[in-house]
Protein backbone atom coordinates (compact mmCIF):
# COMPACT_ATOMS: atom_id res chain seq x y z
CA UNK A 1 0.00 0.00 0.00
CA UNK A 2 1.34 3.66 -0.88
CA UNK A 3 1.17 6.53 1.36
CA UNK A 4 -0.97 8.18 -1.18
CA UNK A 5 -3.47 5.54 -0.16
CA UNK A 6 -4.16 5.98 3.19
CA UNK A 7 -3.23 10.13 3.36
CA UNK A 8 -5.82 12.49 3.10
CA UNK A 9 -3.05 15.55 2.83
CA UNK A 10 0.16 14.84 1.63
CA UNK A 11 2.05 19.03 1.67
CA UNK A 12 5.21 20.70 1.86
CA UNK A 13 6.05 23.93 3.04
CA UNK A 14 9.17 26.05 4.11
CA UNK A 15 9.50 26.56 7.62
CA UNK A 16 11.95 29.45 7.26
CA UNK A 17 14.60 29.70 5.52
CA UNK A 18 16.54 26.91 6.42
CA UNK A 19 14.41 23.76 6.59
CA UNK A 20 11.00 22.44 4.75
CA UNK A 21 7.79 20.70 6.76
CA UNK A 22 5.86 17.97 5.32
CA UNK A 23 2.42 17.59 6.64
CA UNK A 24 0.63 14.02 6.58
CA UNK A 25 -2.41 14.31 7.58
CA UNK A 26 -5.30 10.70 7.65
CA UNK A 27 -9.11 10.78 7.96
CA UNK A 28 -9.04 7.80 10.90
CA UNK A 29 -6.76 6.29 13.31
CA UNK A 30 -6.28 2.83 11.27
CA UNK A 31 -4.91 5.04 8.62
CA UNK A 32 -2.56 6.89 10.99
CA UNK A 33 -1.42 3.92 12.59
CA UNK A 34 -0.52 2.07 9.69
CA UNK A 35 1.76 5.39 8.23
CA UNK A 36 3.09 5.94 11.41
CA UNK A 37 4.29 2.52 12.13
CA UNK A 38 5.87 2.31 8.58
CA UNK A 39 9.72 1.96 8.84
CA UNK A 40 8.83 4.06 5.04
CA UNK A 41 8.42 6.65 7.10
CA UNK A 42 11.62 6.38 9.73
CA UNK A 43 14.07 9.27 9.51
CA UNK A 44 16.73 6.54 7.94
CA UNK A 45 14.54 5.54 5.22
CA UNK A 46 13.15 9.37 4.59
CA UNK A 47 17.33 10.51 4.73
CA UNK A 48 17.86 8.10 2.38
CA UNK A 49 15.03 9.38 -0.12
CA UNK A 50 15.87 12.78 -0.12
CA UNK A 51 19.58 12.70 0.19
CA UNK A 52 20.14 13.63 3.74
CA UNK A 53 22.30 13.04 6.72
CA UNK A 54 19.89 11.28 9.47
CA UNK A 55 20.41 13.79 12.13
CA UNK A 56 18.65 16.45 9.56
CA UNK A 57 15.73 14.66 9.60
CA UNK A 58 12.93 14.54 11.86
CA UNK A 59 9.79 12.88 12.26
CA UNK A 60 7.32 14.43 14.30
CA UNK A 61 3.72 12.09 15.10
CA UNK A 62 0.67 13.94 16.47
CA UNK A 63 -1.63 11.08 17.13
CA UNK A 64 -4.40 13.72 18.55
CA UNK A 65 -4.29 15.34 15.09
CA UNK A 66 -4.31 12.14 13.16
CA UNK A 67 -1.28 14.15 11.88
CA UNK A 68 2.42 13.41 11.06
CA UNK A 69 5.00 16.39 10.41
CA UNK A 70 8.16 15.60 8.73
CA UNK A 71 10.87 18.32 9.19
CA UNK A 72 14.40 18.45 6.93
CA UNK A 73 17.11 20.76 6.83
CA UNK A 74 17.10 22.34 3.35
CA UNK A 75 20.53 21.07 1.11
CA UNK A 76 20.41 25.21 -0.47
CA UNK A 77 19.28 28.37 2.12
CA UNK A 78 15.56 29.21 0.20
CA UNK A 79 16.37 31.52 -1.98
CA UNK A 80 20.26 31.18 -2.64
CA UNK A 81 21.58 30.49 -6.71
CA UNK A 82 20.54 26.93 -6.73
CA UNK A 83 17.62 26.63 -5.29
CA UNK A 84 14.57 25.18 -7.61
CA UNK A 85 12.00 25.59 -5.01
CA UNK A 86 12.18 29.03 -2.61
CA UNK A 87 8.35 28.12 -1.01
CA UNK A 88 9.27 24.04 -0.33
CA UNK A 89 5.33 23.76 -1.97
CA UNK A 90 7.06 20.62 -4.60
CA UNK A 91 9.15 18.74 -2.13
CA UNK A 92 6.42 16.05 -1.01
CA UNK A 93 6.49 14.66 -4.42
CA UNK A 94 9.34 11.75 -3.51
CA UNK A 95 6.92 10.94 -1.19
CA UNK A 96 3.66 9.93 -3.85
CA UNK A 97 5.50 7.00 -4.38
CA UNK A 98 6.54 5.98 -1.28
CA UNK A 99 5.47 2.08 0.24
CA UNK A 100 4.32 1.53 3.32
Amino acid sequence: MKLTDVAKVIRSKNAGPLQITIDLMFEDRERYDTAAGSQSLSPASLAQLYGLRQDKVRVIPFPQALAIKLVFDRNIVAGDPGDKDVYGTQQHRLLLGVEL
